[in-house]
């Protein structure tokens, strides 16, 4: 899968590599901002068993 990434795209392999790690930056940023915060009241994180 990121081989075929890799040859997808353009440009000699300093480029490719800049637009790789541009890209694994966006899907952060989208996972941070969008993402996780959705998903974050689903999770049972509030559900301390200890102590009781």
């Amino acid at each position: 899968m990121y081989a075929a990434l890799w040859r997808l795209l353009p440009g000699p392999t300093w480029l490719k590599l800049l637009e790789a790690l541009v890209l694994v930056a966006l899907v952060l940023i989208v996972l941070m901002t969008l993402v996780f915060p959705a998903v974050e009241p689903l999770l049972p994180f509030d559900d301390v068993t200890v102590g009781g």
